[in-house]
């Protein structure tokens, strides 16, 4: 199956966050302190469109959206971003498409800043071996104070 990754659109914002909230229920995110609780889960199109913010979306062959990822400035934390919402459906997960996806969002986090960011939890075993692969290191604290509070892993890597 071939699949695109392209920045979003208007008309992804409801079905990227349905994506979102799939995800979170499967790993039992669905609660506050995640982006389960984001009060702009389903305004991305608005809220990635400034110079160092983008999001991108998977779609596959019949249209659909099936993952996504974005970057966004890290708040009062100069030259850091963090990689934000990164999530793909199942059926697409081992198809390589995660990696195309990542690679994409981390030569765009170069052109604009000196490190990324990330916060997971911990049951997303699958997703931190992920990130390890791509020179992501745990780091014992947080370096922000994000909304996300319920997330206890945080990540970070140098943009070389």
């Amino acid at each position: 199956m071939q699949y695109t990754i392209r920045e979003i659109e208007k008309k992804d914002n409801q079905k990227i966050e349905a994506v979102i909230r799939s995800c979170l229920i499967e790993f039992g995110a669905n609660h506050d302190g995640t982006a389960w609780a984001d009060p702009n889960l389903g305004r991305f199109s608005e809220i990635y469109n400034t110079e160092g913010n983008q999001y991108w979306v998977v779609e596959n062959e019949s249209g659909q959206i099936i993952g996504g990822a974005g970057i966004g400035q890290l708040p009062g934390v100069e030259d850091v971003c963090e990689l934000q919402k990164m999530y793909c459906m199942p059926e697409v997960r081992g198809t390589g498409v995660s990696h195309t996806l990542m690679d994409t969002v981390l030569e765009y986090a170069k052109k604009y800043y000196a490190k990324c960011y990330l916060e997971t939890l911990e049951n997303m075993v699958a997703a931190q071996r992920f990130y390890e692969k791509y020179g992501f290191t745990r780091s014992n604290d947080a370096i922000a104070q994000t909304e996300h509070f319920a997330c206890d892993i945080h990540y970070i890597k140098d943009l070389e």
